[in-house]
C-alpha cells in the first residue's frame, strides 16, 4: 500500500491485470466460381460470419490459383465446371495451397470420386445444405476435418463398394461372375439390403455405418444425419453389438464383406 501526501491510501495491486487474449484471426476464404451471382451470394453469407472472411473472388480456376499465392486463403471454395481452366484442372494444384472443398451443382460419382483422389477435402452439392451448414463446413475443412452432402457421400460408399466387390470378384467361379447384375448401382444396392437384413440394422443403423465406413467422426455423421452425437454414439453401441465387433475397423470390415 502506497499513501499520497494529502490524500488517503491508494492501494497498490502486486500483481498486474492479466491480460485478454487476442480474438482468434477470423478464417480467409477464396470463393471461386464463373457465375457472378453465385460468387456474391457467397460472399454475402460467408461474410456474415463473425470468424470468416471472404479475401478474395476469382472467375475460373487459373484466377483462383493467382489469387489463392496471393492472399494465402485458409480455406479455396472451388466450383467444377469453369471456362478457361476448370476447377478439377486447378484442383491439384490449389489443394498444395490451402484445403479445398468443392462447391457446386456437378453431382456425378465419377467427379466426386476424382476430386477426392485429387485431394479435395470436401464436397458440397448445391441445394443440399443450408447456409449455416455452408459455414459449419467451411469451419471444418479449415480445422482438416472433412466435409460432404448426401449426394456426395453416395458417391463416395459407390466407390467404397465398388472396390470391396472387386476385391471379391476373383474368388468367384465363372458362372458366378456371369450372372452378376450389368448394373452396378443396382448391385450395390442388392447388396446393402442383402448385409443390412443379415446384420438386422434398422434403416438408420444401416445409413450411419455406411458414413461409418466413409471414415466419418461421430460429429460429422451427427451434421449429416440432423441427430445428436450422443444419438449416434448410442446407434453405433447398437450397430457395433449386432454386427459382434468393438471397433469401427473391424464393423466397416464386416460390413463391406472384406473379412
Amino acid at each position: 500500500m502506497t499513501v499520497t501526501r494529502g490524500g488517503p491510501p491508494v492501494p497498490q495491486h502486486p500483481f498486474p491485470e492479466r491480460a485478454e487474449p487476442p480474438p482468434p484471426q477470423p478464417l480467409r476464404v477464396l470463393v471461386a466460381d464463373d457465375n457472378p451471382v453465385i460468387r456474391a451470394g457467397l460472399t454475402t453469407v460467408l461474410s456474415a460470419a463473425d470468424d470468416l472472411t471472404v479475401v478474395a473472388e476469382a472467375e475460373d480456376g487459373r484466377a483462383a490459383y493467382e489469387a489463392a499465392l496471393r492472399h494465402h486463403p485458409d480455406v479455396v471454395l472451388l466450383d467444377v465446371r469453369m471456362p478457361g481452366v476448370d476447377g478439377m484442372t486447378a484442383l491439384p494444384h490449389l489443394v498444395r495451397l490451402a484445403p479445398v472443398m468443392m462447391l457446386t451443382y456437378s453431382d456425378e460419382t465419377d467427379i466426386v470420386q476424382e476430386a477426392v483422389r485429387l485431394g479435395a477435402a470436401g464436397y458440397l452439392v448445391h441445394g443440399e445444405f443450408t447456409t449455416a451448414q455452408l459455414t459449419q463446413a467451411v469451419r471444418e475443412v479449415g480445422s482438416g476435418r472433412p466435409h460432404f452432402t448426401p449426394t456426395a457421400t453416395k458417391a463416395l460408399l459407390a466407390h467404397i463398394r465398388g472396390n470391396a466387390t472387386a476385391c471379391s470378384a476373383p474368388q468367384m467361379g465363372a458362372r458366378q461372375a456371369n450372372r452378376l447384375p450389368q448394373d452396378l448401382s443396382q448391385m450395390q444396392s442388392d447388396v446393402r439390403q442383402s448385409t443390412q437384413s443379415r446384420f438386422q440394422l434398422s434403416g438408420r443403423e444401416a445409413e450411419i455405418m455406411d458414413l461409418i465406413a466413409t471414415g466419418m467422426d461421430n460429429r460429422q455423421i451427427a451434421a449429416v444425419c440432423f441427430i445428436s452425437e450422443k444419438t449416434v454414439k448410442n446407434h453405433i453401441n447398437r450397430i457395433f453389438a449386432k454386427l459382434h465387433t468393438t471397433t469401427r475397423a473391424q464393423a466397416t470390415a464386416k460390413w463391406l464383406g472384406v473379412t
